[in-house]
């Protein structure tokens, strides 16, 4: 694959791969050109550690859509959705996958991982 020499040609160090469904809907192929490239991915979303990328970093979709839920039950009961504020997240969480982290042969600090959401083993 072209794109992964190129970066290999480069001694990139790590990926940050962007949230994108086509990215998501080939993360297999994605993460194995990776693992096998030895490189750690970081991403948004805790779906891909639990899918086999190093780590995550980004909003907790759980808290999002309970939020929406409360900007649902306001509309229900009668609240102009124009009226309503604009929220941003406000609740991340960091998910690291050490077993990932233990076959590329990284040591993660126990600083960092006493500062994780969740750990992967």
């Amino acid at each position: 694959m072209p794109a992964v020499s190129h970066v290999i040609q480069e001694k990139v160090q790590a990926l940050y791969v962007v949230e994108d469904p086509i990215f998501f809907a080939h993360r297999t192929t994605l993460l194995n050109l990776a693992s096998a490239s030895r490189l750690p991915t970081i991403h948004e979303l805790r779906r891909w550690p639990e899918a086999s990328a190093l780590m995550s970093y980004g909003p907790d979709l759980h808290d999002l859509f309970r939020r929406a839920a409360i900007y649902v039950d306001r509309i229900f009961k009668g609240a102009k959705p124009a009226d309503l504020p604009v929220e941003q997240p406000t609740k991340f969480e960091l998910v690291i996958n050490l077993k990932t982290a233990n076959a590329l042969g990284l040591d993660i600090s126990a600083n960092l991982l006493a500062i994780t959401d969740e750990v992967i083993e």
